[in-house]
């Protein structure tokens, strides 16, 4: 009986499965003429779609196209698809939806396309009777006063997905016909655009003024692009984050020539950089905290979706969370794109932004804009990744010669709040991974080395400005001191570095590292007066600090050995070469011999950067900056030499502060928030003095982790447990401590 059963339902099974094809095709067939009845039938214009039989059938009809589908083989058509495209059905329904008859019928339409495109397996948009419903449609989407965003965005998407798996489906989209990939209006009009803003004499436009015309120029190409702009501008998070996934997927097509397609054949950089524009007009400049801007964390694009409607915060604050996202959207995008696209969206943000809207801000007049612009850059070049956008970057702040002048200029600024930024933007890019910023504001002006006076004048007269003064201070009992500079202290336990100074030249590094050590005189030096350890405390900062420098410089290529020097090959010749310093180690140099009249957090972030600079190794920068030993032509200044000739100047301002020893205890107390009171008199001078004794040990204990010890005087390992026991209850104090 069982067995019977069985195939009574063999038999019924054979029977329903019979020509499935022929049944298919007549409910397909029967499921269209319904839709197109009611047409025909219905006179009730106001009647909603929802309230109709048309959603059901178009759900129907695609649920026999799948199913036709997955009964066919490989290379085999249905005859279900084969009528929608014979009979051109997706046209007639992007028309229905288009005159939105019945109410509400593009939102169906746009489910069925979005449905059609990610459940059919075989490829459809390389079809004529596909793409073109597809475009209509397309243009259909993000209209003013819209009502279907949720459904446009997944219609979009689905239609991007698609071209994700057949990249060639990109022109169809597009609507770019095919053509050679030459030179086109919108490139040439990109091309002229920055040929004249490189020459342009009139007064910029003011940043609303110049965002509105740019925008207007980037908003005028129709179709998929700028459909996914406007999009992005939604109120809806969930409409936005599909169009942004959009965009990352065109832009991130590697095969074929959609790299090339994207950049010379629409406007996607100009847009994209429009929109960076757009967002940065809407700033409010003149009430923004440059600190706070400065400071602005990292803000991933996907994140600004996924915070809580609840959460309160200021227009301002929305602002600039909207720019820094959508720029860090751009950093991530030029990562994933194909290098040409990558780079052509880079120069887009170059011209259109940073030469058009940001350098007229720097040059402005008002110290807040000043302010707030410089803070801005100095983000933008913390928070970027991308190398094409970081290359641009420097071509402007680097390569702008107007602009460079200015911003290395307003690092020794009247105001301390420009200074200090300007010192800010100086120190993010040294932590950049760009050979050109080393090279362009330092290394290119000690290549000759004619900092280094002719070697018959080292040689037969010792007594340069340097030397006289150093000779000087060994000769004065402050700077020296037994039970304060023992050799146990000052050299711990070598690390294994390579330097390309020779000893012969440099000495030996304990040499080197004492000389920066005994800089500062013994009677007032304020550390031991709390306990503090003294330069060994710096020495995991230090390897740490030249661990960082030494992984940015790796692909560098730099030399291991210093180049000829100038003045040796001119000592001969009448003349010795004039030195310049740069306008970089000039204004750090200015800016250090006022170290004792500056205020502190001023102080603060001049010491970074000269401490970063002493970090690199290169050949150069450890001959300039941390040897002490170098005989200096007569024009010429070095780290060293500022430091001692500070420290003569510091010895005749002490002489006016009375109880030094206990001011200088209540200042170190008071910075390390130990002590609360105010009202200290010479606060400036002894703050000065503080960071200067820090700073001088961070030297050395640089030039320790930098510079290898004379192996034939192995120094011994220093007794730190008391150090160590003291750090544990009480704060350390370092140069960057506040």
């Amino acid at each position: 009986m069982e067995a019977f059963s069985k195939l009574t339902n063999m038999l019924l099974h054979a029977l329903e499965t019979r020509e499935p094809t022929v049944d298919l095709l007549d409910s397909f067939v029967d499921h269209w003429k319904s839709i197109t009845n009611y047409y025909i039938e219905t006179t009730d214009d106001s009647r909603p779609v929802r309230q109709t039989d048309i959603p059901w059938r178009l759900r129907q009809m695609l649920d026999i196209l799948v199913y036709e589908e997955k009964q066919q083989g490989v290379e085999e058509t249905g005859s279900c698809i084969e009528y929608l495209l014979q009979h051109k059905l997706l046209e007639t329904l992007c028309t229905l939806g288009k005159a939105q008859y019945p109410p509400g019928m593009v939102q169906q339409v746009l489910l069925f396309f979005s449905r059609l495109l990610s459940q059919m397996q075989k490829p459809l948009l390389q079809l004529v009777n596909v793409y073109r419903p597809v475009q209509k449609l397309i243009r259909l989407c993000a209209l003013p006063g819209s009502n279907t965003e949720k459904e446009e965005a997944q219609f979009l998407l689905a239609v991007c997905s698609r071209v994700k798996q057949d990249p060639h489906t990109l022109r169809y989209v597009l609507e770019i016909l095919d053509q050679p990939a030459a030179r086109t209006p919108t490139s040439d009009q990109s091309q002229l655009c920055t040929q004249a803003s490189n020459h342009r004499t009139e007064p910029p436009l003011p940043s609303s003024q110049s965002g509105s015309s740019v925008c207007s120029h980037v908003q005028s190409e129709s179709g998929l692009l700028s459909v996914l702009l406007q999009l992005t501008k939604s109120q809806r998070g969930s409409v936005c984050l599909k169009a942004y996934e959009c965009l990352l997927l065109l832009s991130s097509l590697q095969s074929g020539s959609s790299g090339e397609i994207l950049c010379d054949h629409t406007q996607l950089a100009e847009l994209l950089a429009g929109r960076l524009l757009e967002l940065y007009s809407l700033l409010p400049l003149e009430n923004l905290d440059p600190g706070e801007v400065q400071n602005w964390p990292h803000t991933p694009w996907s994140s600004q979706f996924s915070r809580c409607s609840s959460e309160l915060s200021s227009e301002s604050a929305d602002h600039m969370t909207n720019f820094f996202s959508w720029f860090d959207f751009l950093d991530h995008l030029t990562r994933e794109a194909p290098e040409v696209l990558a780079v052509k969206l880079a120069q887009c943000v170059h011209q259109l932004w940073l030469l058009d809207v940001v350098q007229p801000q720097l040059q402005h007049t008002c110290e807040q804009v000043v302010l707030v612009c410089t803070s801005v850059l100095c983000a933008v070049v913390r928070l970027v990744q991308s190398w094409t956008l970081l290359d641009q970057l420097v071509h402007f702040l680097l390569r702008t010669h107007s602009l460079t002048h200015l911003l290395l200029q307003r690092c020794d600024h009247i105001s301390d709040q420009i200074s200090m930024v300007s010192l800010s933007l100086v120190d993010e890019l040294l932590q950049k991974p760009h050979r050109d910023i080393l090279d362009v504001l330092v290394l290119s002006f000690l290549q000759s080395r004619s900092y280094l006076s002719p070697p018959a004048a080292g040689q037969d007269d010792r007594h340069t400005e340097t030397n006289e003064d150093s000779d000087d201070l060994e000769e004065d009992p402050f700077f020296f001191s037994d039970s304060l500079v023992s050799d146990s202290e000052l050299l711990p336990p070598p690390l294994p570095q390579f330097s390309a100074l020779p000893q012969s030249v440099l000495g030996s590094a304990a040499d080197v590292v004492n000389s920066f050590l005994c800089l500062v005189p013994v009677q007032v030096r304020s550390a031991q007066l709390l306990q503090e350890g003294g330069y060994e405390s710096y020495v995991h900062d230090a390897h740490t600090l030249v661990t960082q420098c030494q992984s940015l410089s790796l692909t560098w290529d730099w030399p291991l050995s210093l180049p000829p020097s100038s003045s040796s090959s001119s000592s001969s010749s009448s003349g010795e070469l004039e030195f310049l310093e740069g306008p970089l180690l000039k204004v750090l140099f200015d800016r250090l011999g006022r170290v004792l009249e500056q205020p502190y957090e001023l102080n603060l972030q001049l010491t970074s950067v000269l401490s970063r600079l002493t970090a690199f190794r290169h050949p150069l920068l450890n001959e300039y900056l941390l040897n002490p030993y170098i005989h200096l032509s007569h024009c010429a200044r070095s780290l060293f030499s500022v430091l001692i000739r500070l420290m003569g100047e510091l010895m005749q301002r002490i002489q006016s502060v009375s109880n030094l020893t206990d001011r200088l205890l209540n200042t170190r107390r008071h910075l390390l928030g130990l002590d609360h009171s105010t009202g200290l008199e010479h606060q400036t001078l002894l703050r000065g003095l503080i960071v200067l004794e820090e700073f001088c040990k961070e030297l050395a204990a640089i030039a320790f982790v930098k510079l290898p010890l004379d192996p034939s005087d192995p120094p011994e390992p220093p007794e730190t447990s008391e150090t160590s026991e003291t750090s544990e209850t009480e704060p350390a104090f370092t140069v960057s401590a506040v």
